[in-house]
């Protein structure tokens, strides 16, 4: 199963030259990485990323994280997965332009 993550064009920039991230301003708030299943992206990016335009969408295999990811209750209840250490490029098995679309956004073929 892929788990996706958004990022800002900066935030994964910096990730590509780092090699790794505690992941965004809202992620390091929480103390931990926040990722969408495929059924929740929608939400997630109409909830958090309504306004922005320009995205960069990362899929990563749920079971490459093991024991540091957690599915964890968020919005209306819903089991939400959170990573508990750093997102690592290796992590990422790709990556791709969020385009924006009519009243949303477009993030392509999901798994």
């Amino acid at each position: 199963m892929m788990i996706y993550k958004v990022l800002r064009p900066a935030e994964w920039a910096q990730l590509q030259a780092d090699g790794s991230t505690q992941g965004a301003p809202v992620d390091l708030a929480d103390g931990f990485v926040h990722f969408s299943t495929a059924s929740q992206l929608g939400a997630t990016l109409s909830r958090h990323f309504a306004a922005e335009r320009e995205l960069v969408l990362l899929a990563c295999p749920a079971a490459g994280f093991g024991d540091d990811l957690r599915w964890e209750p968020s919005r209306g209840g819903g089991l939400f997965p959170h990573l508990y250490r750093p997102l690592r490029l290796d992590d990422i098995a790709w990556s791709r332009d969020i385009l924006p679309c009519g009243n949303g956004h477009d993030t392509g073929p999901l798994e």
